[in-house]
């Protein structure tokens, strides 16, 4: 199969995903956001937390604190299902 073949076998769903504001690399980032939710949940301090994942992921913490902020966002419903056309 071509990568166009899979492109256009899901361009419904790419075309949601990208109006809704995710971007193609945000998967790499779920088990990042998985922890802070844990630590989150512990208790612990922005400071700490972001600290502890840019270290473990290795990673800036201006770029922990944008996935934090990214990942928190709410989608619109308008935009996660939009009228028909």
């Amino acid at each position: 199969m071509k990568i166009y073949e899979i492109i256009a076998f899901n361009r419904e769903i790419l075309d949601r995903i990208d109006r809704i504001g995710i971007r193609p690399g945000d998967h790499k980032y779920l088990a990042l956001y998985d922890d802070y939710q844990t630590m989150k949940a512990r208790n612990e301090k922005m400071t700490y937390i972001v600290a502890v994942l840019a270290e473990r992921y290795s990673l800036s913490e201006r770029k922990v604190y944008n996935i934090i902020a990214h990942f928190g966002k709410d989608c619109t419903e308008r935009a996660a299902f939009p009228p028909p056309e």
